[in-house]
């Protein structure tokens, strides 16, 4: 959606059935979740307090989205005092436009870019390219999509789908290499090669933010590599687009975040890399920065007294490394540069229920998301709110009263509405289950159901119901039958 336009993906469901018989994307995923999974439990068990972090990083965050207005202005001109300049994007479109125009305003023909999540929803790589100008993705995983010419399907591990045969396979034929091992330090040792020339040469970057505070004007980004560091002081420009939702209030609410975020994230006490910096600064990093405060239906999401929950995220991809649906399916099944659970409530809100109403259903509600996540965002019942959303949606439609949900809804509520005809449909289903009935239970029914009926086994119904059984006893007994 590089021109601001939203795309249609392939609904949840067939997308990931053919995910599902992909064995090595299986294997792939399943060996890497957990593994994070393992590293994430063992440093979270360390801390005595954990639950309290919970509590203060969810307080924290309803905070912000409760005064979201005042702590925007507040960081402008936080910003601008430090030297800074801040830029508004109501959406895609403008947020593209603004930062194209910053480009070619410097004379820049190439931009390395760091954090490219917010980036990726905008297309912004699509937007630059229309106009001559050449994104180089700097993160490893990023680098590898890039090179592949794919896209993410995890939000910190975006090409967690690749194994490292792969990986090799890719890198020696994008980076003209003759020979290449497949061990870690290797491929890493390629892309730092690689990557060193632009680090030194690209006069401009664009990150993405973690974390921006509002009383000091303080823009940060944690990561584990150190390209972003190279990316926010090397280069002689600086463009950040950042989510408006990123917001903390004070510069100690950043001591709450620092410790949940590794831990949730990467499973490490603390991030290798926490860049943060304020405005400008005489002969010290890029002596122009801009930022870019995106909406992008945030603000629609923020009417939702359920749904702003989501707001809250903190794109640690803990919800992801539990998700029994993600670990099968994977990421690209989502359509969304926001997989796993996280990325089935996020998506459908900033994009508009009707054009994602497939992925509030990419959920089992077993709730581990729920119980893993950082913030304590209650995403089974920011789910299950969508899932109604969606109904209401296409109810609304001009064939949404032919809705087969309507239709059956309003078909039971007619039987339900009368003792006579409840009775007559509890007959008429004891002679109608008869060809599928097998051991006392229905196995399979046919058409439409048989979605329903694949995973489950429905009772039989009774050759006597309780109705009929309670008029034969009261008859009885008139009768002098029954004791």
């Amino acid at each position: 959606m590089a021109d601001g336009r939203v795309t249609l993906p392939v609904r949840f469901e067939k997308a990931a059935k053919g995910m599902l018989e992909n064995s090595q994307l299986r294997r792939n995923l399943g060996k890497a979740t957990s593994t994070i999974r393992r590293k994430r439990s063992e440093v979270v068990d360390e801390l005595p307090d954990w639950e309290a972090l919970r509590d203060a990083g969810e307080a924290v965050k309803a905070r912000v989205m409760a005064n979201l207005d005042g702590y925007l202005e507040m960081l402008e001109a936080s910003v601008t005092r430090a030297g800074g300049k801040v830029h508004w994007a109501r959406d895609a479109e403008e947020a593209n436009r603004l930062v194209s125009g910053l480009v070619q305003g410097y004379g820049a023909r190439e931009v390395i870019k760091v954090k490219s999540l917010t980036t990726d929803e905008l297309g912004l790589n699509a937007s630059l390219k229309e106009v001559g100008i050449r994104a180089i993705e700097t993160d490893l995983a990023e680098l590898i999509i890039q090179l592949a010419g794919e896209t993410s399907s995890h939000i910190l591990v975006p090409a967690i789908h690749k194994n490292r045969a792969e990986i090799r396979e890719l890198f020696m034929e994008k980076l003209g290499l003759s020979d290449l091992s497949d061990e870690p330090a290797a491929l890493a040792g390629a892309a730092r090669t690689y990557l060193r020339e632009k680090f030194l040469n690209v006069p401009v970057a664009i990150s993405g933010a973690n974390f921006a505070v509002a009383e000091t004007g303080t823009v940060g980004v944690v990561e584990s590599e150190g390209n972003g560091r190279m990316c926010v002081t090397l280069p002689k420009v600086l463009i950040t687009v950042m989510g408006i939702e990123k917001m903390l209030p004070t510069w100690q609410d950043m001591e709450v975040f620092l410790q949940l975020l590794p831990r949730s994230s990467t499973g490490e006490r603390m991030n290798p890399y926490t860049s943060v910096w304020t405005g400008v600064a005489a002969g010290d990093g890029p002596q122009d920065f801009h930022l870019v405060l995106l909406d992008n239906g945030r603000t629609r999401v923020l009417a939702d007294e359920v749904g702003r929950q989501a707001l809250h995220c903190i794109r640690c991809s803990a919800c992801l490394n539990v998700c029994p649906v993600y670990e099968r399916a994977g990421g690209h099944a989502y359509g969304s540069v926001y997989p796993g659970p996280i990325g089935a409530i996020v998506t459908p809100q900033l994009k508009g229920i009707e054009n994602a109403s497939s992925l509030p259903y990419a959920s089992s509600l077993c709730g581990a998301c729920y119980e893993v996540c950082p913030v304590k965002i209650n995403i089974p019942e920011v789910l299950v709110h969508l899932r109604a959303k969606a109904v209401e949606k296409k109810a609304e439609g001009p064939l949404g009263s032919l809705m087969p949900e309507a239709l059956a809804m309003k078909t039971a509520a007619r039987i339900f509405g009368s003792p006579k005809r409840y009775e007559q449909a509890q007959r008429l289903a004891q002679v109608a289950q008869r060809p599928f009935v097998r051991r006392g239970f229905v196995e399979s029914l046919p058409g439409p159901l048989a979605g329903w009926s694949a995973m489950r086994d429905l009772k039989a119904v009774p050759k006597q119901s309780f109705r009929t059984w309670w008029r034969e006893r009261d008859r009885q007994r008139t009768m002098g039958d029954a004791p």
